[in-house]
């Protein structure tokens, strides 16, 4: 970063996410300790949050929750194993190729569907079971983030995820 501005604000180095993911895995959790459903394409209603899912049962911080593929993979070669398997962590929706701790507390698109990062979720103790000693502390920071839906719609695998712009969001040149 050289010839960058010293005096660059905080807020404005957050809002500067040019990256966009594409969607790897979808999954709802049809009910409580049962497999994954694996989908191609999923509807997301305002109300329910992902249609077919248990969570869809009114509005709240955890209507979808998104992991970032990369620390599936990561997660794996931290307990020696292959990457996670998706539908074993229970996220609904895998994503490539943007940091989604980013979008932890704005807004973004996953396709024409908007959300809204209600916060990082956290692991559980069923990790450990789920995977092995270890695992909860592995999936430390990596486990994803929660979403609420602003604007519904459908998506499908290949869906680009892309961050909204902030109010008065400009563009910077830090380099």
């Amino acid at each position: 970063m050289s010839g960058a501005d010293p005096m660059v604000k905080y807020a404005d180095l957050c809002a500067i996410l040019p990256q966009v993911g594409v969607v790897r895995w979808i999954g709802v959790r049809p009910a409580r300790r049962v497999p994954l459903d694996v989908l191609t394409a999923v509807e997301v209603d305002l109300n329910d949050g992902l249609v077919g899912d248990r969570y869809n049962s009114g509005p709240g911080k955890r209507q979808v929750t998104l992991v970032n593929l990369e620390h599936l993979e990561m997660v794996g070669r931290l307990l020696g194993r292959a990457p996670i398997e998706p539908g074993l962590l229970r996220r609904n929706v895998v994503v490539e190729g943007i940091n989604l701790s980013a979008l932890a507390y704005r807004r973004f698109r996953v396709g024409p569907v908007l959300l809204e990062g209600t916060g990082l979720c956290e692991p559980c103790s069923r990790m450990e079971a789920a995977f092995g000693p270890g695992a909860f502390n592995a999936l430390w920071g990596h486990a994803g983030i929660n979403a609420r839906v602003v604007e519904p719609g459908r998506f499908e695998l290949g869906a680009e995820v892309r961050p909204e712009a902030l109010p008065g969001q400009t563009s910077l040149d830090l380099g």
